[in-house]
């Protein structure tokens, strides 16, 4: 009788070795989940990759929940990995290996008639703290600063309260979105709107992306815009099977190109 148990035990972790190969499950970041990774996925899936996706983009900080708990084989995230996240999944037995897929620049978006086009990063931080609270102290029309975050499972949340506001609070009347889309959407019907969005996102329908100190958020300035920053996928060890597969698409020219086509820019 235990020599059965056993063997329909083994059979059992047989066929959801099967499954998890059948299906990549990815979570995470929706800046990375909401538009690149299913481009991605389907790219990988035209050239043959011979498996399916189950993508769920809810924020950085699921990347490392799902991980740890076992229900993603990729962990998407816009920010590197925290200590105490990385400690947790190891009492799991997950240990986490990163890899570094695209970066991605933060774009500031305004209403598209709002005549201001540039501003600096102290007017940026203090607009995000609530220090600055109307267009006129930044050279705008008279009115109300509404300002849009993202909410605080987000990797963009954290990175940008470390890129724009040197890790200060965010302005108490700040309202916070699900994700870039619902920003965009946002800011595009108030004309005191601003938000921060990833570079896809910011050419959308009724916003202007505005530049930095005089550097616009376009990728031939990657390097020299205030906020850029890597993105990452996450996995448990070392990939293998199809999740290395997916991986090295990614990396390929390939899935360089789509990271263009998308409005990122390839990782090297």
């Amino acid at each position: 009788m235990k020599s059965t148990i056993i063997t329909s035990l083994l059979a059992l972790a047989f066929t959801a070795g099967l499954n998890a190969q059948s299906v990549l499950r990815v979570r995470g970041s929706d800046t990375l989940g909401a538009k690149l990774v299913p481009q991605w996925a389907e790219q990988f899936k035209k050239q043959g990759g011979g498996v399916s996706f189950d993508i769920a983009a809810e924020g950085s900080s699921t990347a490392f929940t799902n991980l740890a708990a076992g229900t993603a084989e990729i962990g998407m995230s816009s920010r590197k990995v925290k200590d105490d996240e990385r400690t947790f999944a190891k009492t799991k037995g997950v240990f986490l290996t990163e890899h570094e897929v695209a970066w991605d620049m933060i774009a500031v978006v305004v209403n598209k008639n709002n005549p201001v086009t540039n501003l600096t990063k102290k007017q940026i931080a203090g607009i995000f703290t609530g220090a600055i609270k109307d267009w006129s102290e930044v050279g705008g029309t008279p009115g109300p600063i509404s300002v849009y975050t993202r909410n605080t499972s987000s990797g963009t949340y954290k990175d940008w309260q470390s890129l724009a506001m040197k890790g200060k609070d965010y302005a108490s009347s700040s309202q916070k979105m699900a994700g870039n889309e619902q920003i965009v959407s946002e800011t595009a019907g108030n004309a005191g709107g601003v938000g921060y969005v990833g570079l896809a996102y910011a050419h959308g329908k009724g916003v202007k992306a505005i530049s930095i100190d005089g550097t616009a958020p376009t990728p031939e300035n990657v390097k020299g815009y205030a906020y850029s920053r890597p993105t990452f996928f996450y996995t448990n060890g070392a990939p293998q099977g199809k999740v290395k597969e997916f991986i090295d698409f990614v990396h390929s020219d390939a899935g360089k190109k789509v990271s263009q086509l998308v409005g990122f820019i390839p990782a090297k």
